[in-house]
C-alpha cells in the first residue's frame, strides 16, 4: 500500500496567515500554524507514521462503482471533495475564513463540512496531531460537551463537532465513525491557538454557514478586482487565488511555496523548506499582481521590501539577503528532521533554508524592478536609503555569486547576475529621472553601460551564438529567458532568437524547460530534478513576444495539462508527468500569469 498520495493529488485552503493542504481522499496532511513558517501539526506528507494527520471522509474505498472527485466552489478557496458510491454521494467542504488583517492572529480555525446528498454513506473522522514537526509530545482532553482538547508545546488545538458524535480516544488521537443519509450535515472545526487563551464557543449550524458565505463572499469580491479578460480565465483567476492564499496578510510578504521537504526527484536530497519570502519571487510577482489589477497586494510588498533596506542586518552582511521570514526576520537557520522519514523516503526533511547568507546578486535588480513600478517611490529617506544601495552596488557588483538557482557548487560570475545588475542601475536612473531625486546619475549610467558590454562581450558565447549560464561555461541557462521582459534585448532581435532556438534545442522536452543541465554545469548536489514549471512559462512568454504564436500557444496550451485537478502546479514536472518538488509553488503561478497576459497581447495583435 502506498502511504503517500501524489503531491498533485491535493487542494489548498487558507486563511492569509496559515495554508493547508487536504488530499483528494479528504485528509489534511499539511497545516502550520500560526503561520506559514510555524512548526507543523499535520505533516504525514512527510512522514506518513510521525507526521500527523486530519481525515473526514466516506468509507468508498474498495467499493466496487465508487469515485472520489475534488473541485473548488468557482472562484473561491473552498474545497470541496466529493464522493459517490452506489449507496449515495457525498462531499466533504474544507475552507478557512480570510483574515486580511494587518495584525497577526494567534487563533486560526479550520472548517470542515460533511453532507450527503443523495442516499446514505458512512463517514471517518480520525483526528492525529504532531506538535512540533511530529516532535513534541501532547495530551488529549474529551470536554464534557464531546469536543476534544490536544495541548501541545504552546499551541492548543480544538475539534468541535456541529452535531453529537462520539469521539473515541485513541491513546492520545481521536476517532469517530457515523452515518449521513441525503440533506444531512455535520460540521467539524479545528481551532489552533497559541496565545494560551482558548475559549471557544459551542459550534452550531448557523455559525458554519455564516463562516462559509463569509469566505465565498471574500474570494469573489476580491477577484472582482482583476482586470484579466483573456482567454484562459478559468486558470488565471486560480493561479491569482492562490498567489493570494500564499501571501502573508500581516506584511504583505508572500511566501514561495505552502510546504517544506518535497522532493524535487523522489528518494533525493534536493529538499527544501519554501515557506519564506524571496525577495526574487516576490519582487517579480509585483508586475503581475498589477497587470491583474491588485495593485494594493503589489503595493504591500513594496513597503515590506522598502522596510527591509531600512532594516540592514542580514545574515550575508550585504544590504539585502535573497529570503526573510515573512516578518522580515533575517535568521533562517536550516534544521535536518531526521525523525522524519520525508515524502516516500526522500530524505532529508530540512527546516529553515540554509542558502539564506549566499550572495546573489539580482536580487538588486528584482528588487528594483519592484520599486519602480510604484506609483510613488516614498518619503525621501526611503529614496536616500534606495540611492545609497545603488551607490554601494556600484562598487561591488563585479563579483562572483552563487547565482539564482542557489546551487551549492561554488560561486561564478552568473549572466543572470548580470542582467539583473544592468536592471538595478538602468530602473534607478529611469526613477531618479522621473521623480527628480537626487542622484549619481553620471556614475550609475557608467556602471549601466559597463555591465551592459561586459554582459554582450562575455556573456555571448560567438561559437553557440547564445547567451550563456556563466562567463566560464557554454552551458546555457532558463533564467536568460528574462532578458527580453526586462528590456535588455528586444524580443526579436536577431541575437535573442539565436538564444532562444538554442534554448529549445537542449533545455526543451516536449515543451517543458529544465533550467541548466547539472551535468554539463554541476551545482554541487547529488541527483538530478526534472522539467522546471517557471522556466516553461517564461519560455511561451518569451515565444509569444517573439512572433511564434503558434508554438507559444501549443507550449502553453499542453503545459496546462500538467496543472492537477484543481489547477495547481508544484515546482517542477517529473519524467512521467508527475508534479515534483514543493507544492504549490507561488513563482510557477505568477509566471502563468504573466504568460498568460502575454500571449493574449500578442494574439490580439495578430488578430488585429
Amino acid at each position: 500500500m502506498n502511504d503517500y498520495p501524489q503531491i498533485a493529488d491535493h487542494g489548498l485552503i487558507g486563511d492569509l496567515q496559515t495554508a493547508a493542504l487536504v488530499s483528494s481522499t479528504g485528509t489534511i496532511d499539511w497545516w502550520c500554524t500560526p503561520r506559514f513558517d510555524s512548526p507543523s501539526v499535520f505533516a504525514s506528507i512527510l512522514d506518513s507514521e510521525r507526521g500527523g494527520h486530519c481525515r473526514l471522509s466516506a468509507d468508498v474505498d474498495g467499493t466496487a462503482g465508487a469515485a472520489v472527485r475534488q473541485l473548488y466552489l468557482p472562484d473561491t478557496a473552498v474545497l470541496v471533495t466529493r464522493f459517490m458510491a452506489p449507496g449515495g454521494v457525498g462531499e466533504v467542504a474544507d475552507f478557512m475564513e480570510p483574515n486580511p488583517s494587518a495584525v497577526p492572529s494567534d487563533r486560526h480555525r479550520l472548517v470542515r463540512v460533511a453532507r450527503v446528498v443523495r442516499g446514505s454513506l458512512p463517514f471517518t473522522l480520525t483526528c492525529q496531531p504532531r506538535f512540533d514537526y511530529g516532535r513534541a509530545p501532547h495530551t488529549l482532553t474529551v470536554l464534557d460537551d464531546g469536543s476534544a482538547l490536544f495541548r501541545g508545546p504552546g499551541l492548543d488545538l480544538h475539534l468541535q463537532t456541529s452535531t453529537p458524535i462520539t469521539l473515541y480516544p485513541d491513546g492520545s488521537d481521536v476517532t469517530a465513525r457515523f452515518t449521513l443519509h441525503a440533506d444531512e450535515a455535520v460540521a467539524v472545526t479545528l481551532t489552533a491557538d497559541s496565545g494560551g487563551r482558548l475559549a471557544v464557543t459551542p459550534l452550531t449550524g448557523g455559525d458554519v454557514r455564516d463562516s462559509v458565505h463569509a469566505c465565498e463572499d471574500f474570494w469573489l469580491g476580491w477577484l472582482r478586482g482583476s482586470r484579466y479578460r483573456g482567454r484562459w480565465q478559468e486558470m488565471v483567476c486560480r493561479a491569482a487565488i492562490t498567489l493570494k492564499l500564499l501571501t502573508y496578510a500581516p506584511t504583505g510578504a508572500p511566501i514561495a511555496a505552502a510546504t517544506m521537504g518535497l522532493p524535487e526527484q523522489i528518494g533525493g536530497e534536493r529538499n527544501w523548506d519554501y515557506r519564506y519570502t524571496w525577495i526574487r519571487d516576490a519582487s517579480l510577482s509585483v508586475r503581475a499582481l498589477i497587470d491583474l489589477g491588485f495593485v494594493e497586494e503589489a503595493q504591500a510588498f513594496r513597503h515590506w521590501l522598502r522596510d527591509r533596506l531600512d532594516a540592514g542586518g542580514t545574515a550575508s552582511g550585504e544590504p539585502l539577503q535573497i529570503m526573510y521570514r515573512i516578518d522580515g526576520d533575517p535568521n533562517l537557520t536550516e534544521e535536518v528532521l531526521g525523525h522524519l522519514e520525508g515524502y516516500q523516503k526522500s530524505a532529508p526533511v530540512r527546516a529553515g533554508n540554509a542558502a539564506a547568507d549566499q550572495i546573489q546578486l539580482d536580487i538588486y535588480g528584482e528588487a528594483s524592478d519592484a520599486l519602480a513600478q510604484a506609483q510613488d517611490i516614498g518619503g525621501f529617506h526611503g529614496w536616500q536609503v534606495f540611492a545609497g544601495l545603488l551607490d554601494w552596488l556600484a562598487d561591488t557588483w563585479d563579483r562572483p555569486d552563487e547565482g539564482i538557482w542557489e546551487t551549492r557548487g561554488g560561486r561564478q560570475e552568473f549572466t543572470y547576475s548580470r542582467l539583473m545588475t544592468w536592471v538595478a542601475f538602468d530602473r534607478g536612473i529611469r526613477m531618479a529621472t522621473a521623480y527628480s531625486r537626487p542622484a549619481d546619475l553620471t556614475r550609475w549610467a557608467a556602471v549601466r553601460d559597463t555591465v551592459f558590454n561586459q554582459i554582450v562581450e562575455r556573456g555571448w558565447h560567438s561559437k553557440r551564438e547564445a547567451f550563456v549560464q556563466h562567463y566560464a561555461t557554454d552551458v546555457l541557462d532558463a533564467s536568460l529567458l528574462l532578458m527580453p521582459r526586462v528590456g535588455f534585448v528586444s524580443p526579436r532581435d536577431p541575437a535573442w532568437l539565436t538564444t532562444l532556438d538554442a534554448m529549445g534545442r537542449e533545455l526543451v522536452s516536449d515543451s517543458l524547460v529544465y533550467r541548466y543541465d547539472p551535468d554539463a554545469s554541476p551545482d554541487g548536489l547529488r541527483g538530478s530534478e526534472g522539467t522546471f514549471n517557471l522556466c516553461t512559462f517564461l519560455y511561451v512568454e518569451a515565444l509569444a513576444r517573439a512572433g511564434r504564436l503558434r508554438q507559444a500557444r501549443y507550449a502553453f496550451d499542453k503545459m496546462l495539462t500538467y496543472a492537477n485537478h484543481v489547477g495547481l502546479f508544484a515546482e517542477e514536472i517529473g519524467p512521467s508527468g508527475e508534479q515534483l518538488g514543493n507544492f504549490p509553488q507561488a513563482f510557477t503561478h505568477l509566471a502563468l500569469v504573466a504568460a498568460a497576459m502575454a500571449l493574449d497581447e500578442q494574439l490580439d495583435q495578430a488578430e488585429k
